[in-house]
């Protein structure tokens, strides 16, 4: 059985959803980090000791309780019932959750044999994952200017949220009291159970693979008094922090902090280390640096009189070494990270700072120096690291040249920033562009660029290189917006060809400068409006006039879909195409196609595509969780949007939701500033509204898109088949083959036809004596489906009906009106694609169904005819069917559930009173959507009186008390238009209409007539 709850692992076989449970049920909860916290219910509780980890779906008290568990424990505890109660409670209830998220690794894998280094590396893991997690961790790193792309995965930064040890098991185990006592011996969790770190970003110090040291800094506000804000694991453990840059570098930059490290590496000085775990003691940091050689040390202490001492001793113990020492000074009372703050440019400042570096050594230069080599900071020491997946292709390990210096002098000078160059403005190159491949000669040099063509935004310039003289080449992709692989490809195609560097460099320069005027044609041309669709000769605007004011328009449109190949599914072809006539409304539809694999719902997409113009449909294969955000050069207004397969945008179900309800998608995003080069943040809108179409052969849907999608299921059975063979036959005989070419045509004249729809305005005078079902809240978006499935069947009309011109704010609208006709159309598609069918139901259900259905037959004949008058309870039925109470309990259970049956009173200790849903409707086997109201009933019954029983359940089964006041609202139907006009919302054009307009006038109408 599915509720058996496994109490001792902490979950159940059935994987039931907590965090909705929890805000079901009132929890208010915050969301912090990888966590989500909350005050506990099961005591006194102000300071949020609720915790609930979405990912493990588990929580945890961490306060008097000291309690948790997973959905069925929070059941058992909070209601007081068995495992087996709680289980059938969320059963009941629909928390079954479709499939459980991922751990963030595999941490609740550790066991208490777990070696020390391999724990802390996987701590360490842990809280890199949680601070990619936690934008406000990210922020404090941002506002600290500790803000390059790789710095956080480079160094493995983390955040500690407290979150750990609901990552771990039980403390009232054996085995997660065994691991917490280990976390315990290495310093991560203190005595009092709390974790060392909490609230703080980690810095792991790793050398060779190795976890040596850890940093904490808080980066909460308003902190208790005496809480220390630099935090060390316990115990001695010595180290350099980023040694691998002391390993290549022939100079290196000492920092006091580990920020004030990540400041100057960010800022693009990678060759920069930090002791770690040393105190003050400059002798042991010379003898740890000593071995690496380096050439000469640049002190980057604070501006401090302490500051000051460390950077004399430490710049005695160098000289004492044999080692060049250097001061970077900065403003009184200031170190690097506070400098790199203070200024609009941390690469700049800090440049500024390294470049104007005083001689720390004993005595003075008799002589002045030569500058030596200018050492670019993009270009800093490769270090030898697992590249970032961004960088993975234009990153070379290997390549570990150390920068060069002044050579002859006998005291080194600090390197100083390189000039700035000024742009030259691009030579005539001898080049050749030829299916998306340029080349470019330049004396000897033979450059072959490919992929230029896509960069279409300003903010990259990636390209595959080829350069090759004679028999030597060297080829690479890179961004030549980057100056690092740019520097990179520059050094490695001059040992390659044999050539200095700076004929390399001056090559480049001039093809960057004629790539940047090929890319600013690029963008233009894929960016640049759609021009509009070409000029309908007179012929095919009366070909397609006449289409329009056919008066079968609809059996024409499904006589041509036959003609075009797509044979059945006639009520799918006909939602399908009212579908995408939508987008021309304020509120289109969207649909979605279901079948298994090669049942034809391509075909059908396809098919329905291709009757509409080219210039207003937009089809991909797959779109990312993103790409939808970034689409402003796409204009999707009043369009098609076609997905082939709904598989290929999972990811971007989200903004596919948003598009459709709200009209219109922004997204705020960080980019680069292209004149200062400093991050900004830019907001990227896309407008609609747009009709989306889909396919998918998934069982089960996204249940955010299927509330706002009409789903059609393809007919799958045998007939429909032998159909699809017939006509496959067909088009292989000669018949077939000139049928094939009529359906050019036939297309041109069905895409001329949408083009000349005008852009009217809808009004349903009908609209306040339609019923819909309205007993669950999904009926809400049901009800604007059918709404607007009306409203589209009147627009494809609009030429066969008088169009009618009102008044709103002085402004002329017109408008033209929802028939009969559309909306038994209309009934007619919703029964087949909203309804259901009696074959859903056992034959014992629907037995009793029927018995229901007399029952209640015989009981309104003496009640007016009024079928919503009718109430009746089990001993009711019971009574009238003779059927036993078990047998009838099982059966009338399923009605409620499918809903045939609505319960208006029940519950624990009441007695349940039914109304019948169902009308009598389905039984040749045809689909039916209850509720809805009968067309011709509507017709006799005039459009300003109540309409008696007409046959159908109440809109959303009315109860007695309310019918007097529906009666009121459909009788007053006239006096409500002329205040709300309707679909339209417009002004009512008696109030509105402008004082000089006689009466006459303001009746007036129009006719289209082509």
């Amino acid at each position: 059985m599915k509720n058996i709850h496994d109490t001792e692992g902490g979950r159940s076989p059935v994987h039931f959803s907590l965090l909705e449970l929890l805000r079901d049920q009132g929890i208010d909860l915050i969301h912090e980090g990888a966590i989500w916290t909350g005050n506990c219910p099961f005591h006194q509780d102000d300071d949020h000791s609720l915790l609930v980890d979405p990912a493990r779906n588990h929580w945890q008290c961490d306060g008097p309780c000291q309690t948790g568990g997973d959905a069925v424990a929070w059941v058992v505890k909070a209601k007081a019932v068995s495992v087996a109660q709680a289980t059938a409670f969320l059963d009941q209830h629909g928390y079954i959750a479709r499939k459980s998220e991922p751990t963030q690794n595999d941490l609740c894998n550790l066991s208490s044999n777990t070696e020390d280094q391999k724990l802390l590396q996987q701590i360490v893991g842990y809280y890199h994952q949680t601070l990619k997690n936690t934008p406000a961790a990210l922020n404090y790193l941002k506002t600290r200017r500790i803000d390059h792309p790789d710095v956080v995965c480079h160094f493995k930064l983390g955040f500690s949220d407290r979150s750990l040890g609901k990552m771990l098991p039980l403390k009232n185990r054996k085995e997660g009291a065994a691991i917490r006592g280990k976390l315990q011996r290495l310093g991560i969790i203190k005595s009092s159970g709390h974790e060392l770190f909490r609230g703080s970003v980690t810095i792991p110090v790793i050398t060779k693979g190795q976890v040596v040291q850890i940093y904490g800094r808080k980066v909460t506000q308003n902190l208790r008094p005496g809480t220390p804000l630099h935090l060390w694991l316990p115990g001695e453990k010595t180290g350099l922090f980023n040694v691998e840059a002391v390993e290549v570098a022939d100079e290196i930059i000492i920092c006091p902090s580990l920020v004030d490290t990540l400041t100057f590496w960010s800022a693009g000085y990678r060759n920069v280390t930090c002791p770690v775990g040393i105190g003050r003691s400059p002798g042991v940091l010379v003898q740890m640096i000593k071995p690496y050689a380096p050439m000469r040390v640049l002190i980057s202490h604070s501006a401090t009189p302490e500051g000051n001492t460390a950077s004399e001793d430490l710049a005695s113990e160098l000289n004492t070494a044999g080692i060049d020492a250097f001061r970077i000074e900065f403003p009184t009372g200031m170190d690097a990270n506070d400098y790199a703050v203070g200024s609009e440019s941390p690469q700049d400042a800090l440049g500024d700072a390294i470049r104007g570096a005083k001689w720390a050594g004993k005595g003075k230069p008799e002589i002045t120096l030569p500058e030596p080599k200018a050492c670019i900071p993009e270009e800093a020491p490769e270090i030898d690291i697992e590249p970032h997946p961004e960088e993975a292709e234009s990153a070379h390990p290997d390549e570990t040249s150390k920068p060069s210096t002044g050579e002859g002098a006998e005291i080194p000078a600090a390197p100083p920033l390189p000039a700035t160059v000024e742009p030259r403005l691009p030579e005539e190159l001898d080049l050749e562009i030829k299916d998306n491949e340029l080349v470019v000669f330049i004396d000897q040099r033979r450059y072959r660029i490919r992929g230029f063509e896509k960069n279409l935004s300003y903010d990259q310039l990636k390209v595959n290189l080829l350069v090759s003289q004679g028999e030597n080449l060297h080829v690479d992709t890179f961004d030549m917006y980057n100056t690092k692989p740019r520097a990179n490809y520059v050094r490695q195609a001059s040992m390659e060809l044999g050539v200095k560097e700076e004929l390399i460099k001056k090559d480049l320069a001039q093809i960057l400068l004629k790539l940047e005027v090929l890319q600013e044609q690029n963008i233009r041309e894929v960016f640049s409006p759609q021009q509009a669709p070409a000029q309908m000769s007179e012929k095919e605007q009366l070909e397609a006039m006449a289409l329009l004011e056919s008066p079968d328009l609809v059996q024409r449109l499904l006589e041509d879909f036959r003609q075009c190949g797509l044979v059945g599914e006639e009520i799918n072809k006909l939602t399908a195409y009212l579908a995408t006539l939508s987008r021309k409304l304020d509120k289109p539809l969207a649909i979605m196609v279901q079948s298994t694999s090669a049942a034809g719902k391509s075909a059908l997409m396809d098919a329905v595509l291709r009757f509409l113009p080219e210039e207003e449909c937009v089809q991909y294969s797959a779109i990312t969780g993103q790409s939808l955000f970034y689409m402003g050069n796409v204009n999707l207004r009043h369009k098609v949007l076609a997905i082939s397969e709904e598989e290929g945008a999972s990811n971007a179900s989200y903004a596919l939701k948003l598009l459709q309800s709200e009209g219109h998608l922004t997204i705020a995003s960080t980019g680069k500033d292209p004149v200062s080069g400093r991050h900004t943040t830019h907001e990227y809108r896309v407008d609609g509204p747009v009709m989306i179409f889909s396919t998918t052969t998934a069982i089960e849907i996204n249940e955010e898109l299927l509330n706002r999608c009409l789903v059609l299921t393809v007919n799958e059975d045998q007939a429909q088949t032998e159909a699809i063979h017939q006509r496959q036959r067909y088009e292989e005989t000669l018949e077939g083959m000139l049928a094939g070419q009529a359906q050019a045509d036939i297309l041109r004249v069905h895409r001329n036809a949408q083009r000349l729809l005008r852009p009217l305005r809808v009004v349903n005078p009908y609209a306040t004596q339609l019923t819909f079902l309205s007993d669950k809240t999904r009926t809400r978006r049901d009800h604007r489906k059918y709404l607007t499935l009306i409203r589209s069947i009147a627009f494809l009309h609009q030429y066969q009906r008088e169009v009618k011109m009102t008044y709103c704010q002085d402004k002329e609208i017109e408008y033209t009106e929802v028939s009969l006709e559309d909306i038994t159309l209309a009934n007619k598609i919703a029964h087949d694609v909203l309804g259901r069918s009696l074959d859903e139901l056992p034959p014992q259900t629907r037995h009793l169904l029927s018995l229901i259905d007399q029952m209640v037959s015989e009981r309104c004949s003496g009640s007016a005819g009024l079928r919503r008058g009718v109430r009746f309870t089990r001993r009711d039925v019971r009574e009238y069917t003779g059927w036993g109470e078990t047998q009838l309990k099982v059966h009338l259970k399923r009605l409620e559930d499918m809903e045939y049956l609505l319960i208006h009173r029940g519950g624990r200790g009441q007695q349940r009173i039914y109304e019948l849903l169902y009308n009598n409707e389905g039984k040749d086997g045809s689909s039916f959507l209850m509720g809805l109201m009968d067309v011709e009933a509507l017709r006799q019954s005039g459009s300003d009186t109540e309409v008696a029983d007409s046959s159908r359940p109440d809109v959303g089964a009315w109860s007695a008390r309310c019918h007097s006041t529906a009666t009121d609202i459909i009788g007053n139907q006239n006096n409500k238009l002329e205040d709300s006009c309707a679909e339209i919302d417009i002004c009512s054009t008696e109030k509105h209409m402008p004082p000089s307009s006689s009466h006459s006038d303001r009746s007036m109408s129009t006719t289209h007539k082509g």
